[in-house]
């Protein structure tokens, strides 16, 4: 096989699957007049397969999604061009399937599938090569972006570092669980004693007063019992409190510095965490930030996933909240899981509340896995991930 024929698909997976399996030289894509016409999308499926190593030639054909003779006619003119060709049929129109099983009983070419549920690709016509054969890609989250247009910027978060702190990431948890109920007023007061120094390298040497304002005018005092698991967990030092006047320490690093004055960086790190230990993906990002680089006409739009991993071809994206689930959240999560992940994507969103019985409906309704504290404080949160993913412990094992 030296031709490959795509139907073109929503999900941008589905266009690029199987050609990076078998890696035809050519690529020709039956696809929607707005596909036709963008050199951008093009150029990005392209890019895709060039960051994936390879450069084959990208033919993109425009035909009707509704009329099947037209299509039929498209396809047999392509056949006689390339003889070679073969034709995946996993994605595409209900028309332009139809369309292909009339093809091929006329022209008698190779054709292949792919199944998401077993992972592997299955022979329809003529396609020995395709036989029950097993895939096995391995995407990285950069990947998932790339191919349906997106581009993977820099998060809040450097991942490269956080290899060195993965001891310190479960005490810190703790610390979470044991003081959950004040935590916003520990994070504010780190806040407030330490405030940003925009445009300078921010002092790890904290001196500040006991008490501090709080939100609409309150006030917070320290929370000493915190602030000395916080020493003993190795993110603060030289820790001295006068009690009633003064709080005085320094941060270990900058990087725990930016973790003690957000709300949510801890159960984000947990999360991450806890990805790792479930040893089941390939690749995992905290703090993915992905930009839209005007897909079929929508502008430039930034989004951000608290924590993204991928296990061979199916990403996993998870929302991260340290505060009650809204619908709007699952609504963003689920708009993002199809957009870069396709058909076959998990979402899960993780909340440090205890989820109500209206969210989890509508989580229900679009798919998403929701964890929340009841199941995080038994400490089996990398346990469920598995679950989401359906990996058997016996299996991996």
């Amino acid at each position: 096989m030296n031709t490959l024929i795509e139907l073109y698909d929503e999900r941008a997976i589905e266009n690029v699957l199987a050609a990076d399996m078998f890696r035809p030289q050519r690529i020709i894509y039956l696809c929607p007049t707005e596909v036709a016409q963008s050199r951008e999308r093009q150029k990005q499926i392209g890019d895709f397969f060039r960051h994936r190593g390879w450069n084959p030639e990208l033919i993109f054909v425009e035909a009707s999604l509704y009329k099947v003779d037209r299509i039929v006619r498209q396809l047999l003119a392509i056949s006689e061009k390339f003889p070679d060709c073969a034709m995946d049929v996993t994605g595409g129109s209900d028309a332009e399937l139809f369309a292909a099983g009339l093809f091929a009983a006329q022209a008698k070419v190779c054709v292949f599938t792919y199944s998401r549920r077993k992972n592997r690709f299955y022979n329809i016509s003529g396609a020995e090569f395709a036989e029950n054969l097993p895939c096995n890609i391995m995407y990285s989250v950069k990947d998932f972006f790339l191919m349906a247009g997106g581009t993977l910027l820099p998060g809040r978060v450097d991942n490269g570092i956080l290899k060195e702190y993965l001891d310190n990431i479960d005490p810190f948890f703790d610390c979470f669980l044991q003081y959950r109920r004040d935590w916003n007023n520990i994070i504010t007061y780190m806040q407030r004693v330490s405030p940003s120094e925009y445009g300078q390298v921010p002092s790890m040497y904290v001196q500040g007063s006991y008490t501090v304002k709080g939100e609409r005018g309150g006030r917070i005092c320290a929370k000493e019992d915190a602030l000395k698991a916080f020493q003993r967990i190795g993110f603060l030092r030289d820790l001295d409190i006068v009690s009633g006047e003064k709080v005085s320490f320094r941060f270990r690093d900058v990087n725990t510095r930016a973790w003690l004055r957000d709300v949510g960086s801890v159960l984000e790190l947990y999360v991450y965490k806890a990805c790792l230990d479930a040893n089941i993906f390939n690749d995992i990002i905290s703090s993915a930030v992905v930009r839209w680089d005007e897909v079929l006409g929508h502008g430039s739009v930034i989004n951000e996933i608290d924590v993204m991993a991928t296990r061979g071809v199916v990403p996993l994206f998870i929302s991260c909240k340290v505060s009650d689930i809204k619908t709007e959240a699952l609504n963003e999560l689920a708009i993002l899981r199809d957009r870069f992940g396709g058909k076959g994507a998990k979402a899960a969103i993780v909340s440090t509340g205890r989820c109500n019985a209206a969210a989890r409906h509508r989580a229900a309704q679009l798919g998403i896995a929701v964890i929340d504290r009841d199941e995080l404080e038994t400490g089996k949160l990398a346990y469920r991930l598995k679950v989401i993913m359906k990996v058997d412990d016996d299996v991996e094992s």
